[in-house]
């Protein structure tokens, strides 16, 4: 390949060439080489690249490109396309012409888009950061998960588990086994809940310490799974979901070996990286989208910041400031939540410096949400996922120098087997077809998939590996509060006060992340409803009168420490953040109004 070496944009560009051929073409010069060629006029080379061969056929301008890169692995199809489909071949030398006579101009755009060096990215460090903190999050998961079990779905839990399934059975047959797709099928005691959760601990630190990467994750999955089948409403949140499908394609990711090494690890599967890629643009998009395609006026007239730091499921006291920010600070801080949301999403495929600066920008955004709200381990979630949108380049200059210099120099050859690209490649289009349909279906509210697409897509439902996205489609503009309270003679009556939600007026709100109190959690979702719709309430109600062990840890003052109460009901109140003056003159974070009951008092007919 011949090219003129006083060209600054020539010469990036051939050194991104280069790396990708290889030793399999030779690139020099022509100021150096062109005597060698006195067939072809000197400034001639100054208008196009030539390309030639062994046997002394000349190719040049489009064509000498894409004849060179079939040497490149994966990239034969390209001169194939520029030979055989119509219209590519003009259109190729039409767009040379363009880029040959406009150098200067685009080679500042290349600077901007690219950087000073063109050479391929590659991920190794990328892959060894990625994979190591999702064994960090599986971690934080079933920790999380390890001291809430037993209350939420145990024998002398909420909701227990094992007359769940058998109802299911009952009711379904053998197609429950793919209808809720969980270990616990095999045994659901309480021994077996704690122990997925514990099985799920231990292989997070072997992820961690990238023992078996591959196996870890495929185990880590269908614990996870299995936990969320189990646990129902408790873990039917959008980061559950997404931790699993995340959790899912990592499995692909990992390289395949007992304990990997930097030094002689293949490159990660591009094809892989896409769909990880793939999963957050989805994320990031449709919470964007769908806040304006579900016509809630708050998010199209950009005050709903006025409402949300204060009715967030888990408000943190650092909400309560911004709370109180201006409301122009509000307006501008959901404009730029938009721009975040809806236009950083197609960087992620964009050039390498518009896509680490999506990654900054959505770091950046994740830690405003981690600052003012608990979110428990979602923001880890993303912000792992935006470490793939930066290369081993970007990550070695925070590495130490004996890591650095395990990455390999160049890329070795990801040796992919024909039935290995086959198989990811189906995974691919499968993956993006089901996760479209899936999106438009969350997209709009006023259209559904047709009924065919939805009985294909059944199937795989229960997986929850294959997901649509949407936060915080609509915003809620009051926070209506259920304080369980207690009673020995039905007229004098206590509360029960939760570790995390609100309740104690005077009680600050605290951070939980990354850490997730899931039943305090629930309790915001069942305020937005009634008892019928959430009759989980009532039994956690009647769990407080049998004064289960289990169900007691989730609150931090139990007012009935000797013998449970005669009699419990479910208080609904309207609670809102205080004042900057109130606060300064009583110390209270919280005022409230009295709604009416949520629950009537219900007793234990027994006693």
């Amino acid at each position: 390949m011949v090219f003129d070496g006083n060209c600054a944009f020539c010469c990036k560009w051939i050194t991104r060439w280069q790396a990708l051929t290889g030793d399999r073409v030779e690139y020099a010069p022509y100021q150096q080489v062109a005597a060698q060629y006195p067939h072809i006029p000197p400034d001639e080379f100054t208008k196009a690249v030539y390309l030639i061969e062994p046997d002394g056929a000349t190719f040049r301008a489009a064509e000498a490109v894409f004849r060179s890169l079939s040497d490149a692995p994966g990239r034969r199809w390209m001169y194939g396309a520029y030979r055989r489909v119509p219209l590519v071949r003009p259109m190729s030398e039409r767009a040379y012409r363009f880029v040959a006579e406009h150098r200067r101009g685009l080679s500042w755009i290349t600077r901007c888009l690219w950087g000073s060096d063109l050479s391929p990215s590659t991920y190794h460090l990328t892959r060894w950061l990625f994979l190591r903190l999702l064994g960090v999050i599986y971690l934080i998961a079933f920790a999380s998960l390890a001291v809430q079990i037993l209350g939420l779905v145990g024998s002398n839990g909420i909701l227990p588990v094992a007359p769940y399934l058998d109802r299911v059975y009952n009711h379904l047959g053998s197609d429950a086994y793919l209808r809720l797709p969980t270990l616990c099928w095999f045994d659901s005691s309480d021994n077996m809940l704690r122990g997925l959760c514990f099985g799920g601990m231990a292989m997070s630190v072997l992820l961690i310490l990238r023992v078996t990467p591959t196996l870890m994750l495929i185990a880590l999955w269908m614990l996870y799974l299995s936990l969320t089948v189990a646990g129902r409403v408790f873990l039917n949140f959008q980061w559950d979901i997404l931790l699993l499908e995340a959790g899912f394609l990592a499995i692909f990711l990992a390289p395949l070996r007992l304990w990997p090494r930097l030094s002689t690890e293949r490159a990660p599967s591009r094809i892989v990286m896409f769909l990880l890629c793939w999963l957050l643009f989805r994320l990031m998009f449709l919470s964007g989208a769908v806040k304006l395609t579900y016509d809630d006026e708050t998010w199209w007239n950009l005050s709903a910041l006025t409402y949300h730091y204060e009715t967030t499921p888990l408000p943190t006291w650092t909400g309560w400031y911004a709370h109180h920010l201006p409301a122009w600070c509000h307006t501008i801080s959901c404009a730029v939540m938009y721009v975040i949301e809806l236009v950083m999403p197609f960087f992620i495929f964009a050039p390498r410096r518009l896509r680490m600066l999506a990654g900054f920008a959505i770091v950046f955004f994740m830690v405003l949400i981690g600052l003012t709200g608990n979110y428990n381990f979602f923001n880890l979630v993303t912000v792992a996922l935006c470490l793939l949108l930066f290369d081993d380049r970007f990550f070695s200059r925070f590495f130490p120098r004996r890591l650095r210099t395990r990455v390999p120099a160049a890329p070795l050859p990801r040796r992919r087997t024909p039935v290995r690209t086959v198989l990811l490649s189906v995974l691919a289009v499968f993956v993006v077809a089901v996760t479209t349909a899936r999106g438009y279906d969350r997209f709009t509210r006023r259209t559904t998939l047709p009924k065919s697409v939805q009985r294909w897509l059944a199937p795989i439902r229960p997986f929850r590996s294959f997901n649509s996205y949407g936060l915080f489609r609509t915003m809620t503009t009051s926070r209506p509060e259920i304080v369980l309270e207690g009673s020995d003679d039905g007229r004098n009556w206590l509360a029960y006060e939760f570790h995390w939600k609100p309740g104690d007026l005077m009680r600050r709100p605290r951070f939980v992340q990354p850490h997730q109190p899931r039943v305090d959690w629930q309790m915001w979702f069942a305020a937005l409803g009634n008892v019928r719709r959430n009759p989980w309430v009532a039994s956690l109600m009647q769990r407080l009168l049998e004064g289960s062990p289990e169900v007691l840890a989730f609150f931090e003052k139990n007012p009935f420490p000797e013998m449970a109460p005669l009699y419990v009901r479910a208080v609904l109140y309207d609670y809102h953040f205080t004042d900057p003056q109130i606060r300064s003159d009583t110390g209270a974070w919280w005022a409230r109004k009295r709604l009416g009951l949520y629950a009537r008092p219900i007793t234990l007919r027994n006693r």
